[in-house]
């Protein structure tokens, strides 16, 4: 798995997929931001995973899906990507889409079927409130649960075009507020325990 910022994307099980290369180079030109932000997500996804104990190919594939887990934004016009007021609820129920639009397009490779379900899984919530499935606890895939972790903490400590960045605090607050409802409460324990300490040292988190 190779990841080059501004460069060859994605190389996944010695195949060169060219399509979804360019579609998620596509999204960053089309929302600079979108880049930085996988990035940062791959990289914490792979924090949590490392502080879960999972194996090497469990952490290769969080490192995959952190980097595309918002290909889907590509099918979301970028006047909603980048609004900078408040969505309406039609906006958002777009927004929700990019999960699916996601799946469908990785889905398109056999290679990357398993990529697809985690990624498809992102925004599921514990309580069984999230999409696109309604899916909860346990049956949301791990790894969709360790990058909704990842996604949600990044996307509150830098600015979005409608809201300046929480501080680190806040952020762990919101998160602590809503494990065992929106996240796995006790990979939010791991999470807050284990990998923010990491941040805060300078180690584990790049771009």
């Amino acid at each position: 798995m190779e990841y080059t910022k501004g460069g060859k994307i994605l190389e996944y099980k010695n195949v060169e997929l060219k399509y979804i290369e360019t579609v998620i180079q596509t999204l960053h030109e089309k929302s600079p931001n979108e880049e930085l932000h996988s990035i940062r997500v791959s990289n914490i996804s792979q924090c949590i995973g490392k502080a879960l104990q999972l194996n090497d190919l469990e952490l290769n594939i969080l490192k995959a899906v952190g980097l595309l887990h918002d290909i889907g934004k590509i099918g979301i016009e970028g006047s909603i990507l980048d609004k900078a007021d408040t969505l309406t609820q039609k906006e958002y129920d777009e927004i929700k889409k990019h999960p699916e639009i996601g799946y469908r397009i990785l889905s398109s490779s056999a290679d990357m079927k398993e990529l697809a379900e985690i990624i498809l899984g992102h925004h599921e919530r514990w309580d069984g409130t999230g999409y696109p499935k309604g899916l909860k606890g346990e049956d949301i895939p791990i790894l969709s649960r360790i990058v909704s972790i990842a996604d949600s903490y990044d996307a509150m400590t830098n600015d979005r075009p409608y809201r300046k960045a929480l501080t680190e605090e806040e952020a762990m607050h919101e998160i602590l507020e809503n494990a065992g409802s929106q996240f796995d409460a006790q990979i939010v324990e791991i999470f807050i325990d284990v990998v923010v300490p990491t941040f805060k040292r300078g180690q584990g988190l790049n771009t």
